[in-house]
Protein backbone atom coordinates (compact mmCIF):
# COMPACT_ATOMS: atom_id res chain seq x y z
CA UNK A 1 0.00 0.00 0.00
CA UNK A 2 2.45 2.14 -1.28
CA UNK A 3 5.36 0.25 -0.40
CA UNK A 4 8.08 0.18 -3.14
CA UNK A 5 8.75 -3.60 -4.63
CA UNK A 6 11.92 -5.49 -3.04
CA UNK A 7 11.86 -3.66 0.42
CA UNK A 8 10.29 -6.61 2.08
CA UNK A 9 6.50 -4.78 2.56
CA UNK A 10 2.95 -6.95 1.63
CA UNK A 11 3.12 -7.96 -2.27
CA UNK A 12 1.01 -5.90 -4.60
CA UNK A 13 -0.89 -8.79 -5.67
CA UNK A 14 -2.32 -8.37 -1.45
CA UNK A 15 -3.67 -5.54 -2.81
CA UNK A 16 -5.66 -6.47 -5.60
CA UNK A 17 -7.61 -9.27 -3.91
CA UNK A 18 -8.63 -6.77 -1.44
CA UNK A 19 -9.57 -3.81 -3.84
CA UNK A 20 -11.67 -6.10 -6.06
CA UNK A 21 -13.24 -7.71 -2.68
CA UNK A 22 -14.26 -4.32 -1.89
CA UNK A 23 -15.27 -3.46 -5.04
CA UNK A 24 -17.73 -5.77 -5.27
CA UNK A 25 -19.15 -4.82 -1.75
CA UNK A 26 -19.01 -1.68 -3.11
CA UNK A 27 -21.42 -1.98 -5.77
CA UNK A 28 -24.03 -4.16 -4.25
CA UNK A 29 -23.99 -0.96 -1.25
CA UNK A 30 -24.72 1.01 -4.21
CA UNK A 31 -27.46 -1.10 -5.69
CA UNK A 32 -29.20 -1.10 -2.00
CA UNK A 33 -29.70 2.81 -2.22
CA UNK A 34 -32.30 2.28 -4.66
CA UNK A 35 -34.67 0.56 -1.70
CA UNK A 36 -34.65 4.54 0.00
CA UNK A 37 -34.90 5.69 -3.42
CA UNK A 38 -38.24 3.83 -4.37
CA UNK A 39 -39.32 4.72 -1.07
CA UNK A 40 -38.99 8.37 -1.70
CA UNK A 41 -40.51 8.01 -4.67
CA UNK A 42 -43.88 5.88 -3.37
CA UNK A 43 -44.35 9.08 -0.66
CA UNK A 44 -43.25 11.64 -3.37
CA UNK A 45 -40.37 13.06 -1.74
CA UNK A 46 -37.55 14.80 -3.63
CA UNK A 47 -34.84 13.08 -1.36
CA UNK A 48 -34.67 10.18 -3.79
CA UNK A 49 -32.52 12.37 -5.81
CA UNK A 50 -29.98 12.00 -2.89
CA UNK A 51 -29.93 8.74 -3.11
CA UNK A 52 -29.71 8.18 -7.03
CA UNK A 53 -26.51 10.51 -6.94
CA UNK A 54 -24.76 8.54 -4.19
CA UNK A 55 -25.44 5.13 -5.85
CA UNK A 56 -24.36 6.28 -9.25
CA UNK A 57 -20.99 7.45 -7.48
CA UNK A 58 -20.75 4.34 -5.02
CA UNK A 59 -21.16 2.33 -8.01
CA UNK A 60 -18.95 3.93 -10.33
CA UNK A 61 -16.05 3.67 -8.07
CA UNK A 62 -16.54 0.30 -6.89
CA UNK A 63 -16.79 -0.76 -11.05
CA UNK A 64 -13.31 1.43 -11.37
CA UNK A 65 -11.60 -0.44 -8.13
CA UNK A 66 -12.72 -3.79 -9.50
CA UNK A 67 -11.64 -2.87 -13.20
CA UNK A 68 -8.06 -1.79 -11.67
CA UNK A 69 -7.40 -4.91 -9.92
CA UNK A 70 -9.32 -7.60 -12.52
CA UNK A 71 -6.24 -9.12 -12.78
CA UNK A 72 -5.68 -10.15 -10.01
CA UNK A 73 -7.92 -12.99 -7.82
CA UNK A 74 -9.14 -13.03 -4.38
CA UNK A 75 -10.29 -16.60 -4.50
CA UNK A 76 -7.79 -17.50 -2.40
CA UNK A 77 -7.31 -15.17 0.79
CA UNK A 78 -4.06 -15.45 2.18
CA UNK A 79 -4.39 -14.08 5.94
CA UNK A 80 -2.84 -10.52 5.37
CA UNK A 81 -5.67 -9.74 2.40
CA UNK A 82 -8.09 -10.44 4.98
CA UNK A 83 -7.35 -8.32 7.36
CA UNK A 84 -6.99 -5.82 4.72
CA UNK A 85 -10.80 -6.59 3.34
CA UNK A 86 -11.92 -6.74 6.75
CA UNK A 87 -10.67 -3.15 8.72
CA UNK A 88 -10.93 -1.84 4.30
CA UNK A 89 -14.43 -3.04 4.05
CA UNK A 90 -15.85 -1.63 7.03
CA UNK A 91 -14.01 1.76 6.97
CA UNK A 92 -14.81 2.42 2.89
CA UNK A 93 -18.59 1.42 3.39
CA UNK A 94 -19.05 3.83 5.74
CA UNK A 95 -17.51 6.46 3.75
CA UNK A 96 -19.60 5.99 0.90
CA UNK A 97 -22.31 4.50 3.28
CA UNK A 98 -22.58 8.64 4.53
CA UNK A 99 -23.30 9.71 0.74
CA UNK A 100 -26.82 9.80 0.80
CA UNK A 101 -27.15 11.64 4.50
CA UNK A 102 -24.37 14.23 3.07
CA UNK A 103 -26.35 14.93 -0.14
CA UNK A 104 -29.82 15.36 2.04
CA UNK A 105 -28.00 17.93 3.59
CA UNK A 106 -26.15 17.05 6.88
CA UNK A 107 -22.45 17.41 7.51
CA UNK A 108 -20.19 14.98 6.37
CA UNK A 109 -18.92 14.50 9.67
CA UNK A 110 -22.27 14.04 11.31
CA UNK A 111 -23.18 11.44 7.82
CA UNK A 112 -20.29 9.31 8.27
CA UNK A 113 -21.19 9.24 12.33
CA UNK A 114 -24.49 8.40 11.66
CA UNK A 115 -23.31 5.67 9.09
CA UNK A 116 -20.45 4.35 11.21
CA UNK A 117 -22.93 3.81 14.15
CA UNK A 118 -25.33 2.07 11.59
CA UNK A 119 -23.29 -0.46 10.08
CA UNK A 120 -21.57 -1.50 14.05
CA UNK A 121 -25.03 -1.68 14.68
CA UNK A 122 -23.99 0.96 17.90
CA UNK A 123 -27.18 3.44 17.44
CA UNK A 124 -25.76 6.42 18.86
CA UNK A 125 -27.22 9.54 16.28
CA UNK A 126 -26.72 12.90 15.70
CA UNK A 127 -30.08 13.70 13.67
CA UNK A 128 -33.07 15.15 15.33
CA UNK A 129 -36.91 15.62 14.04
CA UNK A 130 -36.68 11.85 12.96
CA UNK A 131 -40.83 11.89 13.11
CA UNK A 132 -40.26 14.20 10.62
CA UNK A 133 -37.86 12.80 8.35
CA UNK A 134 -38.63 11.71 5.16
CA UNK A 135 -39.34 8.12 4.57
CA UNK A 136 -35.91 7.06 2.37
CA UNK A 137 -33.23 8.52 5.29
CA UNK A 138 -35.35 6.41 7.96
CA UNK A 139 -35.27 3.21 5.80
CA UNK A 140 -31.55 3.67 5.14
CA UNK A 141 -30.86 3.94 8.86
CA UNK A 142 -32.86 0.55 9.71
CA UNK A 143 -30.76 -0.86 6.55
CA UNK A 144 -27.25 -0.01 7.78
CA UNK A 145 -28.02 -1.69 10.90
CA UNK A 146 -29.90 -4.59 9.19
CA UNK A 147 -26.53 -5.01 6.51
CA UNK A 148 -24.27 -4.35 9.60
CA UNK A 149 -25.87 -7.02 11.72
CA UNK A 150 -25.67 -9.78 8.75
CA UNK A 151 -21.88 -8.60 8.22
CA UNK A 152 -21.31 -9.08 11.77
CA UNK A 153 -22.49 -12.66 11.93
CA UNK A 154 -20.59 -13.55 8.74
CA UNK A 155 -17.37 -11.95 9.96
CA UNK A 156 -18.36 -13.76 13.33
CA UNK A 157 -18.53 -17.20 11.59
CA UNK A 158 -16.32 -17.29 8.55
CA UNK A 159 -13.59 -14.68 9.01
CA UNK A 160 -12.66 -13.69 12.62
CA UNK A 161 -11.42 -17.06 13.97
CA UNK A 162 -8.83 -17.16 11.06
CA UNK A 163 -7.96 -14.24 13.53
CA UNK A 164 -8.15 -16.29 17.02
CA UNK A 165 -10.86 -13.62 17.78
CA UNK A 166 -14.58 -13.23 17.80
CA UNK A 167 -15.10 -15.58 20.26
CA UNK A 168 -16.03 -18.25 17.61
CA UNK A 169 -13.38 -20.49 18.24
CA UNK A 170 -16.32 -22.13 20.65
CA UNK A 171 -18.35 -23.17 17.58
CA UNK A 172 -16.19 -25.72 15.36
CA UNK A 173 -19.61 -26.42 13.92
CA UNK A 174 -19.06 -30.02 14.88
CA UNK A 175 -16.25 -30.27 12.09
CA UNK A 176 -12.79 -31.63 12.40
CA UNK A 177 -11.75 -28.92 10.42
CA UNK A 178 -9.03 -26.55 11.26
CA UNK A 179 -9.00 -22.72 11.16
CA UNK A 180 -6.87 -21.73 7.70
CA UNK A 181 -6.26 -18.65 5.12
CA UNK A 182 -10.02 -19.78 3.91
CA UNK A 183 -13.13 -20.33 5.49
CA UNK A 184 -14.36 -23.43 5.01
CA UNK A 185 -17.00 -25.20 3.09
CA UNK A 186 -18.97 -25.76 6.06
CA UNK A 187 -18.62 -22.27 7.62
CA UNK A 188 -19.99 -20.94 4.29
CA UNK A 189 -22.65 -22.96 4.61
CA UNK A 190 -23.71 -22.13 8.11
CA UNK A 191 -23.34 -18.44 6.91
CA UNK A 192 -25.91 -19.10 4.31
CA UNK A 193 -28.38 -20.48 6.79
CA UNK A 194 -27.48 -18.08 9.37
CA UNK A 195 -28.85 -15.30 6.74
CA UNK A 196 -32.21 -17.03 6.19
CA UNK A 197 -32.62 -17.49 9.73
CA UNK A 198 -31.70 -13.73 10.66
CA UNK A 199 -33.91 -12.33 8.06
CA UNK A 200 -37.20 -15.20 8.86
CA UNK A 201 -36.77 -13.77 12.69
CA UNK A 202 -36.40 -9.95 11.01
CA UNK A 203 -40.41 -10.91 9.20
CA UNK A 204 -41.57 -12.82 12.68
CA UNK A 205 -40.78 -9.57 14.83
CA UNK A 206 -42.18 -7.29 11.83
CA UNK A 207 -45.63 -8.84 12.22
CA UNK A 208 -45.64 -8.78 15.71
CA UNK A 209 -44.51 -5.04 15.93
CA UNK A 210 -47.81 -4.60 13.22
CA UNK A 211 -49.96 -6.32 15.30
CA UNK A 212 -49.36 -4.60 17.92
CA UNK A 213 -49.86 -0.88 16.80
CA UNK A 214 -47.06 0.15 14.68
CA UNK A 215 -47.63 0.73 10.82
CA UNK A 216 -45.97 -1.21 8.69
CA UNK A 217 -43.28 0.97 7.56
CA UNK A 218 -42.46 1.67 11.50
CA UNK A 219 -42.34 -2.22 11.82
CA UNK A 220 -40.08 -3.33 9.24
CA UNK A 221 -37.54 -0.68 10.10
CA UNK A 222 -37.59 -1.53 13.82
CA UNK A 223 -37.41 -5.41 12.92
CA UNK A 224 -34.50 -4.69 10.80
CA UNK A 225 -32.89 -2.57 14.00
CA UNK A 226 -34.07 -5.52 17.05
CA UNK A 227 -32.39 -8.55 15.29
CA UNK A 228 -29.49 -6.30 14.17
CA UNK A 229 -29.12 -4.90 18.11
CA UNK A 230 -28.55 -1.72 16.38
CA UNK A 231 -31.39 0.17 17.88
CA UNK A 232 -32.57 2.94 15.18
CA UNK A 233 -35.94 4.11 15.48
CA UNK A 234 -38.54 6.36 13.42
CA UNK A 235 -38.65 8.50 16.23
CA UNK A 236 -36.88 10.96 18.27
CA UNK A 237 -38.51 9.38 21.69
CA UNK A 238 -37.38 6.13 20.79
CA UNK A 239 -40.06 3.27 22.11
CA UNK A 240 -41.70 6.01 24.36
CA UNK A 241 -43.45 7.05 21.19
CA UNK A 242 -45.64 3.64 21.30
CA UNK A 243 -45.93 3.95 25.08
CA UNK A 244 -46.76 0.51 24.91
CA UNK A 245 -46.16 -2.25 27.45
CA UNK A 246 -47.01 -5.17 25.36
CA UNK A 247 -44.65 -3.55 23.11
CA UNK A 248 -42.29 -3.67 24.60
CA UNK A 249 -42.00 -6.99 25.95
CA UNK A 250 -42.05 -7.79 22.22
CA UNK A 251 -38.63 -6.31 21.66
CA UNK A 252 -37.33 -7.52 24.69
CA UNK A 253 -37.68 -10.91 23.24
CA UNK A 254 -36.13 -9.89 20.05
CA UNK A 255 -33.52 -7.81 21.70
CA UNK A 256 -32.56 -11.16 23.65
CA UNK A 257 -33.07 -13.40 20.03
CA UNK A 258 -30.71 -10.86 18.77
CA UNK A 259 -28.13 -11.36 21.48
CA UNK A 260 -28.42 -14.78 21.02
CA UNK A 261 -25.46 -17.26 18.91
CA UNK A 262 -27.71 -17.72 15.98
CA UNK A 263 -25.62 -21.10 15.33
CA UNK A 264 -28.07 -22.35 17.91
CA UNK A 265 -30.46 -21.34 15.94
CA UNK A 266 -29.55 -23.18 13.04
CA UNK A 267 -29.04 -26.12 14.97
CA UNK A 268 -32.26 -25.67 16.44
CA UNK A 269 -34.04 -25.88 13.09
CA UNK A 270 -31.90 -28.79 11.56
CA UNK A 271 -32.63 -31.73 14.27
CA UNK A 272 -30.98 -30.37 17.69
CA UNK A 273 -34.70 -28.92 18.69
CA UNK A 274 -35.34 -26.10 20.68
CA UNK A 275 -33.38 -27.62 24.03
CA UNK A 276 -30.27 -27.05 22.20
CA UNK A 277 -30.98 -23.32 23.03
CA UNK A 278 -32.01 -23.91 26.67
CA UNK A 279 -28.64 -25.76 27.00
CA UNK A 280 -26.26 -23.07 26.01
CA UNK A 281 -23.89 -21.70 28.73
CA UNK A 282 -23.87 -18.16 27.34
CA UNK A 283 -27.65 -17.59 26.58
CA UNK A 284 -28.01 -19.04 30.48
CA UNK A 285 -25.80 -17.27 31.71
CA UNK A 286 -27.06 -14.16 29.55
CA UNK A 287 -30.97 -14.67 30.38
CA UNK A 288 -30.01 -14.99 34.08
CA UNK A 289 -28.03 -11.40 34.21
CA UNK A 290 -30.82 -10.14 32.70
CA UNK A 291 -33.28 -11.90 34.89
CA UNK A 292 -31.21 -10.91 38.33
CA UNK A 293 -30.19 -7.06 37.13
CA UNK A 294 -33.98 -6.54 36.36
CA UNK A 295 -35.74 -7.57 39.47
CA UNK A 296 -32.82 -5.77 41.46
CA UNK A 297 -34.05 -2.58 39.09
CA UNK A 298 -37.90 -3.36 40.06
CA UNK A 299 -37.78 -3.38 43.26
CA UNK A 300 -35.62 0.20 43.62
CA UNK A 301 -38.54 1.15 40.68
CA UNK A 302 -41.20 0.32 43.05
CA UNK A 303 -39.54 1.68 46.80
CA UNK A 304 -38.07 4.54 45.43
CA UNK A 305 -39.70 5.79 42.31
CA UNK A 306 -43.52 4.96 43.59
CA UNK A 307 -43.68 2.75 40.08
CA UNK A 308 -46.71 0.39 39.75
CA UNK A 309 -44.93 -3.35 39.96
CA UNK A 310 -45.86 -4.62 36.23
CA UNK A 311 -44.68 -1.23 34.56
CA UNK A 312 -42.04 -1.36 36.73
CA UNK A 313 -40.64 -4.80 35.77
CA UNK A 314 -41.19 -4.41 32.24
CA UNK A 315 -39.84 -0.70 32.34
CA UNK A 316 -36.44 -2.26 33.71
CA UNK A 317 -36.53 -5.15 31.82
CA UNK A 318 -37.06 -3.61 28.54
CA UNK A 319 -34.09 -1.03 29.22
CA UNK A 320 -31.85 -3.35 30.68
CA UNK A 321 -32.18 -5.62 28.15
CA UNK A 322 -31.74 -3.27 25.66
CA UNK A 323 -28.28 -1.96 27.16
CA UNK A 324 -27.27 -5.46 27.88
CA UNK A 325 -27.50 -6.48 24.23
CA UNK A 326 -26.14 -3.27 23.06
CA UNK A 327 -29.33 -2.25 20.89
CA UNK A 328 -29.90 1.00 22.54
CA UNK A 329 -33.98 1.44 22.53
CA UNK A 330 -35.13 3.64 25.27
CA UNK A 331 -39.20 3.49 26.68
CA UNK A 332 -37.83 6.17 29.08
CA UNK A 333 -35.25 8.12 30.30
CA UNK A 334 -33.71 5.91 32.85
CA UNK A 335 -30.88 8.42 33.52
CA UNK A 336 -33.80 9.91 35.84
CA UNK A 337 -34.13 6.93 38.24
CA UNK A 338 -31.71 7.42 40.79
CA UNK A 339 -27.59 6.90 40.97
CA UNK A 340 -28.17 3.33 41.85
CA UNK A 341 -30.54 2.58 38.41
CA UNK A 342 -27.84 4.84 36.51
CA UNK A 343 -24.77 2.96 37.70
CA UNK A 344 -26.82 -0.31 36.97
CA UNK A 345 -27.16 0.60 33.57
CA UNK A 346 -23.51 2.04 33.12
CA UNK A 347 -22.13 -1.32 34.10
CA UNK A 348 -24.58 -3.11 32.00
CA UNK A 349 -23.14 -1.44 28.78
CA UNK A 350 -20.20 -3.46 29.31
CA UNK A 351 -21.62 -6.80 29.46
CA UNK A 352 -23.25 -7.41 25.72
CA UNK A 353 -24.63 -10.37 24.53
CA UNK A 354 -23.22 -14.20 23.28
CA UNK A 355 -20.54 -14.67 20.89
CA UNK A 356 -21.73 -15.41 17.43
CA UNK A 357 -24.71 -12.80 17.60
CA UNK A 358 -25.27 -9.10 16.67
CA UNK A 359 -24.48 -7.36 20.09
CA UNK A 360 -21.17 -6.17 21.22
CA UNK A 361 -20.23 -5.83 24.56
CA UNK A 362 -17.51 -7.99 26.40
CA UNK A 363 -19.37 -11.06 25.87
CA UNK A 364 -20.88 -13.25 28.03
CA UNK A 365 -18.19 -16.21 27.49
CA UNK A 366 -15.13 -13.62 28.39
CA UNK A 367 -16.74 -12.92 31.75
CA UNK A 368 -17.04 -16.72 31.95
CA UNK A 369 -13.07 -17.50 31.12
CA UNK A 370 -12.34 -13.98 33.36
CA UNK A 371 -14.40 -15.78 36.26
CA UNK A 372 -12.64 -18.97 35.68
CA UNK A 373 -9.08 -17.58 35.84
CA UNK A 374 -9.48 -16.05 38.70
CA UNK A 375 -10.86 -18.66 40.36
CA UNK A 376 -8.15 -20.54 38.82
CA UNK A 377 -5.27 -18.46 40.51
CA UNK A 378 -6.83 -18.75 43.54
CA UNK A 379 -6.65 -22.11 43.96
CA UNK A 380 -3.09 -22.14 42.88
CA UNK A 381 -2.29 -19.85 46.13
CA UNK A 382 -3.93 -22.64 48.18
CA UNK A 383 -3.02 -25.42 46.42
CA UNK A 384 0.71 -24.55 44.55
CA UNK A 385 0.94 -28.18 43.24
CA UNK A 386 -2.41 -28.47 42.35
CA UNK A 387 -3.55 -28.96 38.05
CA UNK A 388 -6.54 -26.70 36.95
CA UNK A 389 -7.77 -27.19 33.58
CA UNK A 390 -9.59 -24.29 31.81
CA UNK A 391 -13.21 -25.12 31.20
CA UNK A 392 -15.83 -23.78 28.80
CA UNK A 393 -19.19 -24.90 28.57
CA UNK A 394 -18.36 -27.96 30.72
CA UNK A 395 -15.58 -28.77 28.27
CA UNK A 396 -11.40 -28.08 28.36
CA UNK A 397 -10.87 -24.83 26.91
CA UNK A 398 -7.51 -24.35 25.18
CA UNK A 399 -4.93 -22.31 26.54
CA UNK A 400 -4.74 -20.03 23.78
CA UNK A 401 -8.62 -19.15 24.23
CA UNK A 402 -7.78 -17.77 28.21
CA UNK A 403 -4.89 -15.75 26.80
CA UNK A 404 -6.81 -14.44 23.64
CA UNK A 405 -9.43 -12.91 26.21
CA UNK A 406 -6.82 -11.60 28.95
CA UNK A 407 -5.70 -9.64 25.84
CA UNK A 408 -8.92 -8.27 24.35
CA UNK A 409 -9.33 -7.52 28.03
CA UNK A 410 -6.70 -5.30 27.93
CA UNK A 411 -7.26 -3.74 24.49
CA UNK A 412 -10.79 -3.24 25.99
CA UNK A 413 -9.44 -1.17 28.93
CA UNK A 414 -6.37 0.36 27.08
CA UNK A 415 -8.75 1.80 24.38
CA UNK A 416 -12.06 3.15 26.79
CA UNK A 417 -8.86 4.58 28.75
CA UNK A 418 -7.61 6.54 25.48
CA UNK A 419 -10.69 7.13 23.79
CA UNK A 420 -12.04 9.30 27.13
CA UNK A 421 -8.89 11.24 27.24
CA UNK A 422 -9.46 12.30 23.66
CA UNK A 423 -13.14 13.05 24.58
CA UNK A 424 -12.25 14.98 27.42
CA UNK A 425 -9.59 17.01 25.09
CA UNK A 426 -12.33 18.04 23.41
CA UNK A 427 -14.08 19.44 26.23
CA UNK A 428 -16.82 16.84 26.87
CA UNK A 429 -17.78 16.64 30.96
CA UNK A 430 -16.24 13.48 32.94
CA UNK A 431 -19.90 11.75 32.58
CA UNK A 432 -20.05 12.02 28.85
CA UNK A 433 -16.88 11.66 28.04
CA UNK A 434 -16.60 8.13 30.22
CA UNK A 435 -20.08 6.94 28.63
CA UNK A 436 -19.80 8.02 25.28
CA UNK A 437 -16.10 6.17 25.16
CA UNK A 438 -17.80 2.92 26.96
CA UNK A 439 -21.39 3.39 24.44
CA UNK A 440 -18.89 3.32 21.23
CA UNK A 441 -16.62 0.41 22.32
CA UNK A 442 -19.20 -1.62 23.55
CA UNK A 443 -21.38 -0.53 20.34
CA UNK A 444 -24.30 0.55 22.62
CA UNK A 445 -25.89 3.54 21.12
CA UNK A 446 -27.27 5.91 23.93
CA UNK A 447 -24.51 7.17 26.93
CA UNK A 448 -25.64 8.93 30.33
CA UNK A 449 -26.11 12.44 31.03
CA UNK A 450 -28.14 14.83 29.69
CA UNK A 451 -25.84 15.62 26.57
CA UNK A 452 -25.80 11.70 25.00
CA UNK A 453 -28.19 10.37 27.43
CA UNK A 454 -31.51 8.46 26.61
CA UNK A 455 -33.41 11.63 25.84
CA UNK A 456 -30.42 13.59 24.20
CA UNK A 457 -28.15 12.60 21.16
CA UNK A 458 -25.24 13.54 19.67
CA UNK A 459 -25.61 16.10 17.46
CA UNK A 460 -23.83 18.81 20.07
CA UNK A 461 -20.27 17.20 20.46
CA UNK A 462 -17.60 18.78 18.56
CA UNK A 463 -16.61 17.35 15.26
CA UNK A 464 -12.90 16.25 16.45
CA UNK A 465 -15.25 14.23 19.67
CA UNK A 466 -17.69 12.69 16.72
CA UNK A 467 -14.32 11.19 14.70
CA UNK A 468 -12.74 9.68 17.79
CA UNK A 469 -16.50 8.30 18.42
CA UNK A 470 -16.54 6.91 15.00
CA UNK A 471 -12.91 5.25 15.57
CA UNK A 472 -13.93 3.53 18.72
CA UNK A 473 -16.97 1.96 16.96
CA UNK A 474 -15.00 0.25 14.23
CA UNK A 475 -12.48 -0.71 17.05
CA UNK A 476 -15.30 -1.94 19.35
CA UNK A 477 -17.07 -4.27 15.96
CA UNK A 478 -13.86 -5.27 14.90
CA UNK A 479 -12.78 -6.36 18.49
CA UNK A 480 -9.85 -3.94 18.33
CA UNK A 481 -7.07 -7.28 17.87
CA UNK A 482 -7.79 -7.30 14.24
CA UNK A 483 -7.41 -3.21 13.75
CA UNK A 484 -4.23 -2.99 16.59
CA UNK A 485 -2.28 -5.86 14.46
CA UNK A 486 -2.05 -3.58 11.35
CA UNK A 487 -0.44 -0.81 12.95
CA UNK A 488 2.75 -3.05 13.94
CA UNK A 489 5.63 -3.04 11.76
CA UNK A 490 5.60 -6.89 11.10
CA UNK A 491 2.14 -6.65 9.31
CA UNK A 492 3.80 -4.98 6.36
CA UNK A 493 6.59 -6.95 6.35
CA UNK A 494 6.77 -10.53 4.32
Amino acid sequence: MGAEKGEGLAKPQDEGGTGQAIGSLLIVLGITMWVPAVADLAYEQTEWKAFALSSAFTIFFGVLLLAATRDTSFGTTSLRRAYFITVGAWVMLSLFGALPFWMAGTSYCDAVFETVSGFTTTGSTVLAGLDEMPAGILLWRGLLQWMGGVGIIVMAIAILPMFRVGGMQMFKLESSEKTNDKASPRMRTMAIRIFWVYNALCLICAAVYWALGMTPFEAAIHAMTTLSTGGYSTSDASFSHFDSLPMEWAGTVFMLAGGTPYVLFVMALTGRGAMVLVRDGQVKRMFATALISSVMLTAWLILANDFDPWTAFTRATFNLVSVMTTTGYASTDYSLWGPPAVAVFFFMTFVGGCAGSTAGGLKMFRFEILWQDIRKECRRLLFPHGVFPDMMAGRPASGDLVRDVQVFVLCYAASFAGLVLVLAYYGLDFITALSGAATALANVGPGLGQVIGPAGNFSTLPDGAKWALDVGMILGRLEFETVFVMMTAHFWRD
